[in-house]
């Protein structure tokens, strides 16, 4: 059985749609423990993330919840919550990670947001590795997604993309010491070799170091 019928039969008991399908017919079909994308009106099922994959994201995600609400910037929202793009790109994406800008805040719905957030974080897997370092990179650069993370944890690799002045992604590398730090959440930084520690640092002690606690 291929990867994606092993995911379709999780949805046995709610058929696919067939065929094209608008965005809100999508978020119809959807429900809040769904994993899918809608990409040119066809819904995308995505497959379910490994152990591994699942530990990072759980990392980041607590690292930046605790930074932005301590410095009052906004919102950070995870899987499974909906962005959809721009309308010319025809895209309702599904990251593992947002960031949302107190200035953007108003474009969150109930289930979705409707455009654009500052910052996107995706975990690769060996099935997503082509799809979020080819279409997602296209989709958020042309959506003005000012910064965007793509970590591959079976590569021991993490790319940070941040958006030029001519709307183009320059891939910006940690300093000398392995260390990232964001223009869209000035003040914070991130030691990269933390995500391939097994097991990751206690987040308690990475906070600690940050100067968040």
């Amino acid at each position: 059985m291929s990867r994606l019928k092993e995911t379709a039969a999780v949805y046995e008991t709610r058929p696919l749609p067939e065929g094209k399908i608008t965005f809100e017919e999508f978020l119809a079909w959807c429900d809040e423990d769904t994993r899918a994308e809608w990409v040119d009106g066809e819904v995308v099922i995505l497959t379910p993330a490994a152990l591994k994959h699942q530990r990072i994201y759980k990392f980041l995600l607590f690292l930046l919840e605790v930074f932005v609400s301590k410095h009052s910037l906004g919102e950070v929202l995870s899987a499974p919550f909906l962005v959809r793009l721009p309308e010319m790109l025809r895209r309702g994406r599904e990251p593992d990670i947002l960031y949302v800008s107190n200035e953007k805040l108003p474009f969150l719905k109930e289930t979705y947001m409707d455009g654009s957030p500052d910052l996107i974080v995706e975990i690769t897997s060996p099935e997503s590795l082509a799809r979020d370092r080819g279409e997602k990179y296209v989709e958020y650069e042309a959506a003005g997604v000012k910064e965007y993370w793509l970590i591959d944890p079976d590569r021991q690799q993490a790319e940070f993309y941040r958006l030029g002045e001519k709307g183009r992604y320059r891939n910006i590398s940690p300093d000398a010491s392995g260390i990232y730090r964001s223009e869209i959440l000035p003040g914070f930084w991130l030691q990269v070799d933390w995500l391939w520690q097994e097991p990751l640092p206690p987040v308690i002690d990475c906070l600690k170091k940050m100067g968040l606690v």
